[in-house]
């Protein structure tokens, strides 16, 4: 199944067991039972610490890791390969007794959670966010008997996705009731079982000493920032809802100088262990909701918290766009999507639209050509405005249908599902329907500067205007990344923006320091 290249890694990894585990695989004849039993063997073969037996489970193909010292239980329903090896691998780790990586504090509280409960997670093998919730969930069941996660493939169970009306991935049940969709973490499903946990962050929030400067956002441009702060010797904090930002959910980056091909998930992940080789406070799970001058800055949390700084650097990013028509939040989730590589597969062999003719469009278009029966792809404008290339390979595909002038009015559905999408041609004034089962809008970003509104200058679409430092209209504060108003939204430009933010708010720490211990004390 594996091949000696892979198998050698897993030899390596499998090396950190500490304790058995026991693999219980329930497979059938079918490709994908043959190929599950051929990795239990390759990993069996990687460790004497791993023991194998089969019986027949609730779902076929599935393998259960389990540790038997502690009763915990991880299982696996469909070949976790492509995104969910390495959750396979982790799972074995964690099982095996290495160290999971969270906090002593949540750890405890993990285990301390009263009651019983059993998650199952669908996911497709190409989303981007899925393992993320997976090594959440599944770090969770290693840490507490009483938890359970099933990872399920949705392309390879599709009744199940059927009759739970799935349309969009991550999608997590809790004891057969849906939890929650997207990405999600161990903090945040900590805060939706245990009520009071939200509060008791808050507290140690508040708690915090004053930053000289404390980042907003945890993209690109705000690890750059976090960086460069804690480089100068400066108490830096870093608060975001979550690490990575946009960039967690692309696929391919071809474009990052000195690396010539990468994924989203893995730059993510490099840029917190960059940032964790510094001396910088994370603090994630939480949104800011104000920005406010007293002396020092205050950013007041929706958590209810508020957090203090010398100097403040926004780096919110930005959002997908929506359509901002009848019926798309509605279907959101039931048919609307906005992460073609996430979804995709759960749409395979049906009819679909893209909405948007520009790079990510038609990219998604292209890539959605390989799985379902026809897209339309639908561009405002009188033409395309993709890349040439992009544009001839849509075109040359037999099951990609393109009109422009089109102007989405409304998304109709059934009530649980999308059936079908209303548009409007620009150059006749006609209304037309397509029959579809998905709708995937790529019409660009808005940034996510809605709590700011007032508080620093913006451009009328909500950019923040910087001046050559990163300096917004309020000394002190400066901003970077997608949510400023530079003219080009590339990762490496986010990061470029991130170190000269932190530079020209080290410079004005420097050209103002008496100013600011004067008032901060």
């Amino acid at each position: 199944m594996l091949d000696a290249n892979v198998k050698n890694q897993l030899k390596t990894y499998l090396q950190n067991l500490k304790r058995p585990v026991e693999l219980v695989v329930s497979a059938d004849d079918s490709n994908k039972g043959k190929e599950l039993t051929s990795l239990a063997q390759d990993i069996i073969d990687s460790s004497d610490l791993v023991s194998v037996t089969y019986q027949q489970g609730q779902r076929t193909p599935s393998m259960s890791v389990i540790n038997p010292q502690a009763a915990t239980n991880i299982i696996f329903a469909g070949l976790p390969m492509g995104h969910e090896f390495t959750s396979l691998v982790l799972a074995l780790l964690h099982s095996g007794g290495h160290p999971i990586k969270l906090d002593a504090d949540i750890i405890e509280q993990i285990r301390q959670l009263p009651g019983k409960f059993h998650f199952e997670t669908y996911i497709s093998l190409s989303c981007q966010t899925c393992p993320e919730v997976i090594q959440a969930l599944n770090m969770m069941a290693a840490i507490n008997p009483n938890i359970t996660n099933v990872m399920i493939d949705g392309a390879l169970f599709q009744q199940e996705v059927s009759d739970r009306n799935i349309m969009s991935v991550p999608s997590v049940f809790l004891n057969g009731e849906a939890f929650s969709v997207g990405a999600i973490s161990v903090v945040e499903v900590l805060n939706k079982l245990d009520k009071n946990a939200a509060g008791r962050q808050a507290e140690q929030l508040n708690q915090k000493s004053v930053f000289d400067m404390l980042v907003v956002g945890g993209g690109p441009a705000g690890a750059a920032a976090a960086i460069y702060s804690a480089r100068k010797g400066l108490v830096t904090g870093i608060v975001a809802d979550k690490f990575g930002g946009q960039v967690a959910e692309t696929v391919g980056i071809e474009n990052f100088i000195s690396v010539s091909k990468t994924e989203g998930p893995k730059l993510v992940a490099n840029l917190e262990a960059h940032v964790k080789d510094y001396d910088v406070d994370i603090m994630q799970n939480q949104r800011a909701l104000s920005l406010a001058k007293n002396g020092l800055f205050d950013v007041t949390l929706e958590s209810g918290a508020t957090l203090s700084s010398k100097t403040i650097i926004l780096a919110t990013g930005a959002r997908w766009r929506e359509m901002n028509v009848p019926g798309e939040q509605e279907y959101r989730n039931k048919g609307v999507a906005y992460c073609p590589h996430c979804d995709g597969p759960l749409f395979k062999g049906k009819r679909v639209a893209v909405i948007g003719g520009g790079n990510s469009g038609i990219e998604a278009a292209i890539d959605l050509a390989n799985i379902v029966e026809h897209v339309t792809v639908l561009e405002f404008d009188s033409k395309l405005r993709a890349d040439e290339v992009l544009q001839r390979k849509a075109k040359s595909m037999g099951n990609i249908t393109i009109i422009t002038q089109a102007m989405t009015t409304e998304v109709k559905g059934d009530g649980t599902r999308v059936t079908s999408l209303i548009y409007t041609d620009r150059a006749t004034g006609e209304s037309n329907t397509v029959t579809l089962a998905g709708i995937f809008v790529q019409i660009g970003l808005v940034p996510n500067t809605e709590w700011l509104k007032g508080v620093v200058d913006m451009t009328p679409r909500g950019e923040i205007i910087v001046d050559e430092r990163g300096q917004t209209s309020i000394p002190g504060v400066f901003a970077a990344g997608d949510v400023t108003n530079t003219p080009y939204k590339q990762i490496i430009i986010a990061m470029g923006s991130g170190a000269t933010a932190s530079l020209g708010a080290f410079d004005y720490l420097i050209r103002h320091s008496e100013e600011v211990d004067v008032k901060a004390a």
